[in-house]
């Protein structure tokens, strides 16, 4: 497996893991026992998200950039 499926693959479970960090805030709240670390639960699989995502988004147009000047010169 390449570079680019395994960071996918990494991203999609990160986007698991996100979505289970909001349940559980949300249940913590609904009961009335929410604490700091709750809260902030979800920041770490979203900081991942965000650069896996980044990345991915810029993928195609890196790729497309260093097409280009191979095939230019």
């Amino acid at each position: 497996m390449n570079w680019n499926n395994w960071l996918r693959q990494i991203h999609r479970w990160l986007s698991i893991a996100f979505t289970l960090a909001v349940i559980i805030n949300t249940i913590a709240m609904v009961q009335e026992k929410s604490s700091v670390w709750v809260g902030l639960m979800a920041l770490l699989p979203l900081t991942l998200l965000l650069l896996t995502g980044l990345y991915l988004f810029a993928l195609p147009y890196a790729t497309r950039w260093r097409g280009a000047g191979r095939s230019g010169g």
